[in-house]
C-alpha cells in the first residue's frame, strides 16, 4: 500500500468502503487492488500458529501448517515471568513471519472465574494484575516481529456454554477492576494492534453493539487507536457494529454484510463518519503492518522446540512433595503408570489446537533417561473400565520403589466450546490412584489438565506435578523435572478449591441459558478464599521447589513518588533454584468491599546455593488503587496499607505498614445521616468532640453504658430523641465539615 490511509479514504466509494469493514473469508481481510490495498491474514496461535492448509473452517477442524506447540496459557502463566512470556511471543511472531501471517489471534487474557469454564486453558488466571502484566509482555513480543496481535476476548467471556447469547452481568466496580483490568494493563503498556471482541452481550448490551464498551472506554478512556475486530460469527447487525465502534466483522457475511451497512448510510441509520472513521482505521493498520514487515524471520523449528521445553519445564507447578520423592534417583526402580504416560494430552482442543512439529511423550523420555523402568496402562483415557489394567498395575506398583502414575482429563471432558460439569478426574483414574496408593507408599501424580481438578486422594500420596497442557515438549520438560535437571518453580496462577462446591461462583456459573450473573462481585479467586476464611486446596501462587528460600529485611521506602521495596532473598538449600517474590497490597484505610490483599507485584529471581539477593521492587500508585463508580475514576485514599511480601497468596513471610499521604482524605462529609459512632471514630474530629456542646452533651451519654452501643447505631438526624437540640447538632456538622 503505497499511498497515504487519509488520501485512499477519499478515493473509495460506498461499497468499498463497506466491503474493508468485512471478512473476505474465514481468514483474510478484503483486498481492493485497484487501489493496491491488500487483504491481511489473520490466523488462531495462542499456543502456536494454526494457519490452516487449503480449505479453511472456524473450528479448527481442517489442517493446518506444521508449527512448534507451546504451553498452553495455563501452563505458561504459573512462570511468572514476564522475560519468558516476551520470549514466547517473539517466537510466535517468527513462526508468523515464516507463513506470511499479518495478525496472530491471542493472547486470550479473560479471567478464570470459575474452574469449571471450558477454556480456561486458554486464560492465564484468576487475577487481573498478573494477566495484564504476562500479557503485555506477549503482546511486545509478539509485535517486536512486525506482526501484529488480537487481544482477546472484550470483555467478561467467562463461560462457553450459550456464549453467543448469554449476558454477563456485573457491577461496575468489579468490572472495572478484575474484568477491563488486564486489558487496559495491556493496551496502555503494549498497545496491541487489534482487540478481538467477545461473543457475550455486557449487561444486556451485545459486546458486538456496545458504543460504551467500545469506544467511550476503548478508546476515548484508555486511548487504543487500533481496530476492533468481531469474534468469529459474533456480529449480529452489521451496521450496529460499525455504529459501536467495531471495525471488522470476521469472518463476515459476503455481500450480505456489505449490503447492510450501504443501506444504512444511505437510509441514514449508520453515519458516514462512523464507518470512515474504522475504514481509516483498518487502512492505518495496513500501512503499519506493511511498514514494519521483517523479511529476516530466522525461523528454526528445532531451536523453538527447546525453547519450548525450557518454557514448560520452568512453568511446571510442584504441588506437593513430602518427604522429598521427587526428584528421581538413579537408583530408584520406577513403575510408570497411565495411557497419558504414552499418548500425552500436550494441548487444548477447538481454535487453538496446533498441528505440532513434533510431540514427545514422557514414558519414552523416561525409558531412554532411566535404567529400570516398567510401564503399565492402568486405565483407558475413554473412561471404559479395564479390570485387567488396573490389576497389572497395582501387581506391578507392589514391586516399584516409586510410581509415577500420569492422570488428567480427557479432550473429550475439557475443550472449547463447552463447560466442565465436574473438577473430579475420570473415575477409572481416580480409582486407581487411590489403589496404587494403598500397595506402594510412593506415588508420584503427574496431572495433565486444562484447568483445576478435584482430588479426593490428596492425602494417600506423597507428590504432584502439576503440568497442564505442556505442549509438544511434554515429554522432554515432564522428565527434566521429574529428575531433577530443571528445578521446578511454576506458581499457581489460578486457586484450586477443595471441592467445586467452594468456589464463589458455585451458585451462579451456568444457572441460567440468558443471564451470568457475577454475585461474587470482586471476590473471585484468591480474593474469595481470603475474605470467606476458607482454605484451599492449593492457594494462588503456591509452588514448591527442591530447594529452600529465606525471606528476610522487608524495608520500603517512599521515593520519586513510588514506594521501593528491598527484600533480602536467600536460597538455604542444596541446588540451584528460582523463587517468585510475591508482592500483595492489604487496604487498610478505604471505607469501602475490599478484598483481603491482592497481588500488585511480583519478580522471578535465580539463586545457586547459599547464594544471597536484595530485590528490589517498585510499587506505584495503581498499586493502590480502587474505581470509585460515584466519580467514575481510579482512586487512592490517604491512610494506611500493609505491603505483604511472601511465596504464595497464603504464605505470607514478610509484612510492613506503610502510610499514604498523596491521595483522597478518607473522611466523607459529615451530613444528618452521619452515624454517631463514625464520629467517634475519627481521629480529626477528637478535639472538637471535646470542645463543643454537642460533644459534651455526647461525652455524658456515653459515659453511661447502657446507652453508648445504642448510640453507635444512631444517625445525627435522630440525635434529638437523646437530649441533642437542633441547634447543637447542626453547629457541630458545619465545624466538622470545616475541619
Amino acid at each position: 500500500m503505497n499511498q497515504d490511509p487519509e488520501k485512499l479514504l477519499e478515493q473509495l466509494s460506498l461499497e468499498e468502503k463497506a466491503s474493508l469493514v468485512s471478512g473476505t473469508d474465514f481468514w483474510y481481510t478484503t483486498a481492493i487492488e485497484c487501489l493496491d490495498i491488500p487483504s491481511l491474514n489473520l490466523t488462531d496461535g495462542p499456543a502456536g500458529l494454526r494457519k490452516q492448509a487449503g480449505d479453511s473452517d472456524a473450528l479448527g477442524l481442517n489442517k493446518s501448517v506444521e508449527a512448534i506447540n507451546f504451553p498452553a496459557a495455563n501452563l505458561i502463566a504459573c512462570s511468572f515471568d514476564r522475560k519468558a512470556l516476551q520470549e514466547l511471543g517473539e517466537r510466535l511472531g517468527n513462526a508468523a513471519q515464516s507463513e506470511d501471517v499479518s495478525i496472530l489471534l491471542g493472547p486470550g487474557i479473560n479471567i478464570k472465574r470459575s474452574p469449571l469454564a471450558g477454556r480456561n486453558f486458554e486464560f492465564f488466571s484468576e487475577d487481573p494484575y498478573l494477566t495484564g502484566e504476562l500479557g503485555a509482555a506477549y503482546v511486545k513480543g509478539v509485535q517486536n516481529k512486525g506482526v501484529g496481535v488480537s487481544l482477546k476476548h472484550f470483555v467478561a467471556n467467562n463461560r462457553e456454554n450459550q456464549r453467543f447469547t448469554v449476558s454477563s452481568n456485573i457491577e461496575e466496580r468489579p468490572l472495572r477492576e478484575i474484568y477491563l483490568h488486564a486489558f487496559e494493563t495491556i493496551v496502555k503498556d503494549a498497545h496491541p494492534y487489534t482487540i478481538m471482541c467477545s461473543y457475550n452481550p455486557l449487561n444486556g448490551v451485545l459486546n458486538a453493539q456496545n458504543r460504551t464498551l467500545l469506544t467511550d472506554i476503548l478508546r476515548n478512556e484508555w486511548g487504543f487507536d487500533g481496530i476492533v475486530l468481531s469474534d468469529w460469527g459474533a456480529v449480529a447487525d452489521s451496521a450496529a457494529s460499525v455504529q459501536a465502534g467495531m471495525d471488522l466483522e470476521m469472518p463476515g457475511k459476503g455481500k450480505a454484510s456489505q449490503q447492510a451497512v450501504v443501506e444504512a448510510v444511505q437510509n441514514n441509520q449508520l453515519a458516514v463518519e462512523d464507518l470512515d472513521n474504522s475504514v481509516l482505521r483498518i487502512l492505518k493498520l495496513i500501512q503499519q503492518l506493511t511498514d514494519n514487515a521483517q523479511t529476516d524471520p530466522s525461523y528454526d523449528k528445532e531451536k523453538q522446540h527447546e525453547l519450548a521445553r525450557v518454557l514448560a519445564s520452568n512453568s511446571m507447578v510442584l504441588l506437593k512433595n513430602d518427604e522429598q520423592v521427587l526428584p528421581i534417583k538413579e537408583d530408584d526402580s520406577l513403575l510408570v503408570v497411565g495411557e497419558l504416560a504414552d499418548n500425552p494430552r500436550s494441548q487444548g482442543g477447538g481454535s487453538s489446537h496446533v498441528n505440532a512439529y513434533k510431540v514427545s511423550s514422557p514414558l519414552e523420555n523416561i525409558q531412554s533417561g532411566h535404567s529400570n523402568v516398567h510401564f503399565e496402562q492402568g486405565y483407558h483415557l475413554d473412561q471404559t473400565a479395564d479390570k485387567n489394567l488396573s490389576s497389572k498395575a497395582l501387581e506391578a506398583a507392589k514391586k516399584a520403589d516409586k510410581v509415577v502414575l500420569f492422570a488428567g482429563f480427557p479432550e473429550s471432558l475439557e475443550s472449547e466450546g463447552f463447560d466442565k460439569d465436574s473438577l473430579l478426574l475420570p473415575e477409572n483414574q481416580n480409582r486407581l490412584i487411590q489403589e496404587i496408593s494403598q500397595v506402594n507408599d510412593n506415588v508420584v501424580v503427574v496431572l495433565q489438565n486444562g484447568s483445576v481438578v478435584a482430588m479426593p486422594w490428596i492425602h494417600q500420596v506423597k507428590t504432584i506435578l502439576e503440568t497442564y497442557l505442556a505442549g509438544e515438549t511434554v515429554g522432554e520438560a515432564t522428565w527434566d523435572v521429574l529428575k531433577g535437571t530443571v528445578n521446578p518453580s511454576g506458581k499457581l496462577a489460578e486457586t484450586f478449591p477443595q471441592r467445586v462446591e467452594d468456589n464463589p461462583t458455585a451458585l451462579t456459573f451456568n444457572a441460567s441459558t440468558i443471564d451470568e450473573n457475577y454475585r461474587e462481585g470482586l471476590f473471585v479467586g484468591y480474593r474469595y478464599y481470603d475474605k470467606k476464611k476458607l482454605a484451599p486446596l492449593f492457594p494462588f501462587g503456591h509452588g514448591l521447589s527442591y530447594t529452600t528460600f529465606a525471606y528476610q529485611d522487608l524495608t520500603v521506602e517512599e521515593k520519586e513518588n513510588n514506594f521501593i521495596l528491598t527484600v533480602t532473598l536467600s536460597n538455604t538449600g542444596k541446588v540451584a533454584g528460582s523463587e517468585v517474590v510475591q508482592v500483595y497490597i492489604s487496604n487498610q484505610t478505604s471505607n469501602i468491599e475490599k478484598p483481603e490483599k491482592e497481588l500488585k507485584q511480583f519478580e522471578k529471581v535465580y539463586l545457586e546455593p547459599n547464594e544471597t539477593k536484595k530485590v528490589k521492587i517498585v510499587l506505584d500508585d495503581s498499586a493502590f488503587m480502587w474505581y470509585n463508580v460515584d466519580k467514575k475514576d481510579w482512586q487512592i485514599d490517604d491512610g494506611s496499607y500493609l505491603v505483604q511480601v511472601g511465596s504464595s497468596s497464603a504464605d505470607i513471610r514478610l509484612t510492613q505498614e506503610v502510610t499514604i499521604q498523596k491521595g483522597t482524605k478518607t473522611h466523607p462529609e459529615v451530613t444528618s445521616d452521619t452515624y454517631i459512632a463514625d464520629i467517634m471514630k475519627r481521629d480529626d474530629l477528637k478535639d472538637l468532640i471535646a470542645t463543643t456542646e454537642f460533644g459534651k452533651t455526647l461525652n455524658n451519654l456515653i459515659g453511661d453504658d447502657s446507652n453508648s452501643k445504642m448510640l453507635e447505631n444512631i444517625p445525627l438526624r435522630a440525635a434529638e430523641m437523646m437530649g441533642f437540640s437542633p441547634a447543637q447538632v447542626k453547629a457541630f456538622i458545619d465545624k466538622a465539615n470545616e475541619k
